[in-house]
Order: structure tokens, then C-alpha cells, then sequence
């Protein structure tokens, strides 16, 4: 054991303590769901917004097919603007839905400061001696009519 120990560099450690702290598998669970959640809203441009938009250009084909041919046979070239627009879309719709997430997200965090933050309502303060004495009279007072 104590052979391994010593072939093994320090920086294995180093690494191990590093994979395995909260941020890092917080940052993997993250990066897993913005993977999932990026295929969403890419059928959501391909298979809803794009088809829409091309409707409304009057174009039969998907807007990602369209392009812009420069020469002809071998040497012709084409400049898809249609994906570059479909892509730009994508990155749109993600950073909104987004921004919406991170907007609830800090709501919900001031939200739950401003009630913790709350103070307790304060206890009624203890009767002073005068207080007792003038209570009793009134007692008194009550008790003899």
C-alpha cells in the first residue's frame, strides 16, 4: 500500500478532492439538464417557429434550407442564411427562457431573505410596579360598586 502510495503523484489527490466537491457535480448536473433542455428548444425552432415563419414568408421549403448559391457546378458555393438565422433564433429563445429562470430564481431568493430578515414581533414589556398598583384600584373600584 505504502509503494502505491508513493508512485502515485500528489495532483491524483488533488484532482479526486477537486471532483468530487458540490460546485463540480452541481456544474455536471447543470451542464446535463442545458443539454436537454437546449434539444427542446431546438425542436421547438425547427419543428415549430421555423415552419411558422416560412409560412408567413410564403415559402413551402423550411427557412433552414434556404440559401443563396454563388457560381455554378463544381465551384459553386452556398451561403445557408437560413440556418444562421434558425441558429440565432435558438440562441434567443434560450437566453430568454433563461433570463426568466435567473429573474424567479433571484425573486424566490429576496423573497425568502425578506422573511427570514422579518423580526420577531416584541413581547409585551413586564408590568412596572405603578402599572399593578393602578391595576388593583381599578379592581378594587370594580369590586365595590
Amino acid at each position: 500500500m505504502s509503494v502505491i502510495k508513493k508512485i502515485t503523484p500528489g495532483w491524483v489527490k488533488e484532482f479526486k478532492e477537486f471532483a468530487l466537491k458540490g460546485n463540480v457535480v452541481d456544474m455536471a448536473v447543470g451542464v446535463i439538464i442545458g443539454g436537454a433542455f437546449g434539444k427542446i428548444v431546438t425542436s421547438l425552432v425547427n419543428d415549430i417557429i421555423m415552419p411558422s415563419i416560412s409560412l408567413l414568408l410564403g415559402d413551402t421549403k423550411s427557412l433552414a434550407s434556404m440559401a443563396y448559391t454563388v457560381g455554378e457546378g463544381k465551384d459553386a458555393i452556398s451561403i445557408k442564411y437560413g440556418v444562421f438565422c434558425q441558429t440565432v433564433l435558438d440562441f434567443i429563445i434560450i437566453a430568454l427562457c433563461i433570463f426568466f429562470a435567473l429573474r424567479m430564481i433571484c425573486k424566490l431568493r429576496a423573497l425568502k431573505k425578506a422573511e427570514e430578515a422579518k423580526p420577531a414581533e416584541p413581547a409585551a414589556p413586564a408590568p412596572t410596579p405603578e402599572d399593578i398598583l393602578l391595576l388593583r384600584e381599578i379592581r378594587d373600584a370594580l369590586k365595590n360598586k
